[in-house]
């Protein structure tokens, strides 16, 4: 008996402890659901990315729907298809929002907000894009961006302008025309397409982009490029050419000499030049660790001898020194000690100015590591060749505008990136509101950044066109 009611008693006592724990865990969870975030819905239109109303007002200023509705792009088959210039804008607002391949851009589409901002009625999926860039070819792809960047370019005050030329390797994954195994440094082997790009350096903007297989060398209907990119560029005179190791050539210098235009162009390491450096004795001392020459050197081909500047770095006082070391002889002794420069140029000023002007070149390859990595340059593509090239000038448009705005809007001589100015100055929540005939658009904004945007606002109606680029 005594042993059944000691069972009993720890039995009601376990029950007990049971209990309690019930009730602890019901508990726990009735706070947790009172803490928790619970979720309802809106049919109230909010946009992330109220900030794009600053562009709405920039491209009504510089009046670029009616740019696009002159510029003879190809017309759409059915009455239902959307606008042309639509269809443009609506993927220039897609890449800048962050887009960077055709599925991305079906956020924007599904933002009606954005719709009201750029007053479009509908917004096309995806597909639409790609079906329309199908309509380029190269003889339209011509005449549009010859327009375009005739256009965008005879509304700059500029002149006396350096132009850089770069090329860069697209890698590819599909079966895209063009696509060759060619140079490719960070995908060995892979396809890839190799276009051609200039940079107008003092506005930092884009002045032409030629799409080519990637087993194309670097000179590779260069010269056509260029003559291509003065037009584009017509009643602007060329102060200064710019360009890597990739463009020397003597087809290169002799035409730039025959147009007398001057420039400054990285030698090819080959030995005849490597010989030159090394035999040459009289350096002089820029700064710590580094040495500048001069000489002259004609290649076998060459008609006549042309200026070289050479630059040499000590590796154990500048560790980050750019250039190329020797590789002559099997005892290199004294030359694996420097990293050499070495240029060709038809300038007359001292050999510092044409290595200074030569190392500000750098920026446009920065130039185009923010086109790729921001603006989608490299994962915007069509099987269709021309198709690609299209979208790619396109893209190039996108960025022009986008330094157009850092400079006439911000208006700050620190040219934030498009990664910065995206989060800093577009992603911005707001909705749109009618009162009347009024359309008013409300921006979610902390007081204190108020005045700011206000002042952004205002730089965007006061813009005029044309546009004096800053010194």
């Amino acid at each position: 008996m005594i042993k059944m009611l000691e069972w009993g008693k720890e039995n009601c006592q376990l029950n007990l402890l049971k209990e309690l724990k019930k009730l602890l865990f019901l508990c726990k969870h009735f706070l947790q659901r009172m803490k928790a975030i619970q979720i309802e819905f809106t049919d109230k239109e909010i946009t992330p990315w109220g900030g794009m109303s600053l562009l709405k007002q920039m491209l009504d200023r510089i009046d670029f729907e009616t740019v696009l509705r002159n510029a003879d792009l190809p017309a759409q088959r059915s009455n239902r298809g959307y606008p042309p210039e639509q269809l443009l804008i609506n993927f220039l607002v897609g890449v800048w929002c962050g887009a960077n391949c055709f599925e991305h851009l079906e956020v924007t589409r599904h933002d009606r907000a954005i719709g009201e901002i750029f007053e479009w009625r509908r917004m096309p999926g995806h597909r639409a894009f790609r079906r329309y860039f199908q309509k380029f070819d190269q003889g339209v792809n011509q005449r549009v961006f010859t327009l375009l960047y005739q256009w965008f370019f005879n509304n700059l005050h500029l002149d006396n302008y350096t132009l850089d030329f770069d090329s860069s390797v697209l890698t590819r994954y599909g079966t895209q025309q063009g696509a060759k195994r060619g140079y490719n440094p960070r995908k060995p082997g892979r396809p890839s397409h190799h276009p051609l790009m200039a940079f107008v350096a003092e506005c930092r903007m884009v002045a032409n982009c030629w799409l080519r297989p990637g087993d194309s060398y670097t000179t590779n209907n260069f010269l056509g490029f260029l003559e291509d990119t003065r037009q584009k560029l017509q009643g602007k005179k060329v102060s200064l050419i710019r360009a890597d190791s990739g463009f020397y050539s003597k087809e290169v210098f002799d035409y730039l000499e025959q147009e007398g235009l001057p420039y400054v162009v990285a030698c090819r390491f080959y030995r005849p030049i490597k010989t030159k450096l090394a035999s040459h004795r009289s350096w002089l001392k820029l700064d710590e660790g580094i040495e500048i020459a001069e000489t002259t050197f004609q290649a076998e081909d060459w008609k006549a001898p042309r200026r070289l500047v050479m630059v040499r770095q000590q590796i154990n006082k500048r560790p980050k020194a750019t250039g190329k070391q020797l590789r002559l002889f099997e005892d290199e002794g004294i030359y694996r000690n420097y990293r050499y420069s070495c240029f060709v140029t038809n300038l007359d000023f001292s050999a510092k100015m044409v290595y200074d002007l030569y190392r500000n070149r750098a920026d446009a390859e920065n130039r185009i590591k923010e086109v790729k990595y921001d603006f989608g340059f490299e994962s915007f593509n069509c099987n269709d060749f021309w198709a690609t090239e299209a979208m790619l000038n396109v893209v190039m448009l996108a960025y022009n505008l986008m330094s157009l705005f850092r400079q006439a809007v911000m208006g700050t001589k620190v040219q934030h990136q498009m990664k910065t100015l995206r989060y800093k100055v577009f992603a911005i929540g707001g909705y749109m509101i009618k009162n009347g005939n009024s359309r008013i658009l409300k921006l979610s904004m902390q007081m204190k950044r108020r005045d700011w945007f206000k002042g952004l606002w205002s730089s965007t109606e006061l813009m005029s066109w044309p546009f004096l680029v800053p010194s």
